[in-house]
């Protein structure tokens, strides 16, 4: 379907979503946005000019299926998968991606750093439907043999103009961290914990030169235009911990990245502002209100943020707590954290419960805006809980799998066909049936009255 839409506008000089709607032209890939938000087509095409909603849809990725980030639209969550320089497999990436698909993620980020990192690319962005983002400089580093001062910018163009062709439809670039920033760090307790961020760092440190991506970010508007490649703006500076949540560091790169959202805007690329990071729960409002000003409105992309540093093993419940508060706020995107954050890579089970804490965080934020629709599908679990309609409730649940399995292990599939309970309460105590009981018992004497 895609790829007749695509082909159908091949001739044209700029095909990026931002360009047609400047232009007032409604694509397919709008439409079908606007069909499966419950928005008017007019309403997505304005929001996506304004630059508050982006559709990340590289021209070369023909099996997409077009999806939006936006305050306008409901809250999404990425899915980060890829490979290591200790554990890389295209299979288990591949793997990854399809349970990212069937639990719900709304984008993924490859963010593999060993293997072959190019096939690794191709089969994750063949096998999915949903949207690829990609951290260039992880591909750039492995090209150079793990040398960050042997980086050029035309490797640097030469990787995301390969990746762009490839089909990826979003790129982190860590750009919006200056050198002029540097001496910031020194009042941090963690100082730099993004890999881009820490890269850049040492460039930059080596040979006292402004960051490369900034310097270049004209011929990286160039390659993004031509392939329709969604910008990231990436927070180098996100802080690490509670302690450095707020600095003058992090909040010196978000205006950076407001400066720089204005200058994709110009040629019609269509960018999103990454954020943190490690914020107590107390900050996150304001943060999220910081990045509205300073960035003119542009999708917010958060990495939770975590709301207490001592839940290793436990981050993705840590980190939902405060994506939900985010997403409440006005935050776009949530970048999910699964339970091995901190800890190790995760695997394809790691990656089912961070996407789950985090449909469980975006959902609860939807219903607090008052999404369109939000709440349809928990009313109908009501009705269903009310009535003991089990099956109905494992297809409405967000991992009906795991619903299932927990019941059943308690209660016997021949029992469970007809229960008026579950093992929680048994058959004396349950709620519902008394709550149903003194109901129809009421309707009964009601009736007798009556006749």
């Amino acid at each position: 379907m895609r790829s007749q839409w695509v082909k159908s506008r091949k001739n044209d000089t700029i095909r990026t979503q931002l360009h047609y709607a400047k232009k007032g032209i409604i694509t397919e890939e709008m439409q079908y946005v606007a069909n499966i938000e419950h928005l008017s087509a007019e309403v997505v095409r304005k929001e996506v000019e304004k630059g508050r909603l982006i559709l990340p849809a590289n021209i070369n990725h023909t099996n997409l299926e077009p999806m939006g980030i936006g305050i306008a639209v409901r809250t999404k969550i990425n899915s980060n998968i890829g490979s290591s320089a200790l554990a890389s497999s295209i299979e288990e990436e591949v793997q990854k991606t399809l349970i990212s698909i069937k639990y719900g993620a709304d984008t993924i980020m490859d963010l593999s750093t060993g293997g072959d990192l190019d096939s690794i690319r191709k089969a994750v962005i063949q096998n999915s439907s949903v949207p690829i983002g990609t951290v260039p400089i992880y591909q750039i580093l492995h090209d150079i043999k793990n040398d960050i001062n042997a980086l050029t910018i035309d490797k640097m163009l030469e990787v995301m103009e390969k990746q762009a062709q490839q089909g990826v439809s979003y790129f982190t670039i860590h750009c919006g961290f200056l050198l002029e920033h540097m001496p910031l760090l020194a009042k941090r307790k963690m100082g730099i914990v993004s890999r881009g961020g820490s890269l850049m760092a040492a460039w930059m440190l080596h040979y006292h030169k402004q960051n490369p991506f900034y310097e270049a970010f004209d011929d990286i508007l160039e390659i993004c235009q031509k392939h329709d490649v969604s910008l990231s703006l990436g927070d180098s500076l996100r802080p690490g911990c509670l302690a450095d949540s707020s600095d003058q560091a992090q909040l010196s790169e978000l205006g950076i990245l407001g400066e720089l959202t204005l200058r994709a805007w110009e040629k019609d690329v269509q960018v999103m502002v990454e954020g943190p990071g490690h914020v107590p729960l107390n900050e996150i409002e304001r943060n999220v209100e910081l990045q509205k000003e300073l960035c003119h409105e542009a999708p917010f992309y958060v990495l939770g943020p975590l709301v207490t540093d001592i839940a290793a093993g436990y981050d993705h419940i840590a980190s939902a707590m405060g994506a939900a508060l985010a997403a409440w706020k006005g935050v776009a995107m949530l970048c999910y954290v699964t339970p091995k954050e901190h800890l190790g890579l995760p695997n394809a089970k790691d990656v089912r419960e961070g996407i789950i804490a985090y449909k469980i965080a975006a959902h609860a934020a939807d219903i607090a805006r008052g999404r369109i629709n939000a709440r349809i599908r928990d009313d109908a679990m009501s009705h269903a809980r009310y009535n003991f309609d089990w099956n109905k409730q494992f297809e409405l649940a967000l991992d009906p799998e795991r619903a299932r399995e927990y019941h059943d292990e308690s209660l016997p599939q021949e029992v469970f066909k007809d229960a008026k309970f579950c093992s929680m309460c048994g058959p004396k105590f349950c709620s519902y049936k008394i709550s149903q009981d003194i109901i129809e018992g009421a309707q009964q004497e009601k009736e007798k009255e009556l006749a």
